[in-house]
């Protein structure tokens, strides 16, 4: 039997951030818990993000997975969230990002057809699935995260994100920068 209704969590009015509610003054009914005193930000220190983030692919140059992940922790330590998003959810979110700007760079190289292996006829190139595929999954996992910050952080969250910068690092790639 089939399901009815929107999914959990996703029906019905979005869910109004932490920092328009207090701009709103409906910040009486709000449980804000003050930052302990001295401490301007929470969770300063970056867990070391894992090896596997930076390692050399099989074309010799690096995955920049690190450098997606460490741009995030940064913005979430602005936000003061990085205690509230788990380090793994970060992890699969920037190896995410990295292998979509890899098929993008991919596509950019080859081009947009391939060859069928046995027939030698033009087809798609199984780049662009994989790159539609990573692209899905990247925006899942930061809407993820997104909401997380937006329902959580003081101050407003929507002028500039790592996802911004996602999108300069793919349109640099395909410009063979």
């Amino acid at each position: 039997m089939g399901k009815r209704g929107p999914q959990p969590g996703v029906g019905g009015r979005p869910r109004k951030a932490l920092a328009d509610k207090i701009q709103d003054g409906k910040s009486h009914n709000l449980q804000i818990v003050p930052l302990p005193e001295g401490d301007s930000e929470i969770g300063t220190e970056m867990p070391k993000p894992a090896d596997w983030l930076s390692a050399t692919q099989k074309n010799g140059h690096p995955l920049i997975a690190n450098d997606i992940y460490t741009d995030t922790w940064g913005w979430l330590i602005k936000h003061k969230c990085s205690h509230l998003v788990p380090k793994q959810q970060i992890e699969q979110y920037a190896m995410s990002a990295a292998r979509w700007i890899q098929c993008e760079q991919a596509i950019s190289e080859y081009g947009l057809l391939a060859k069928h292996p046995t027939t030698g006829a033009p087809i798609a190139s199984p780049y662009v699935s994989m790159a539609q595929s990573f692209s899905k999954q990247t925006y899942s996992l930061w809407a993820q995260i997104f909401a997380i910050v937006r329902e959580n952080s003081l101050t407003d969250c929507s002028n500039y994100t790592p996802q911004d910068d996602l999108m300069e690092r793919l349109l640099t790639a395909r410009k063979g920068k």
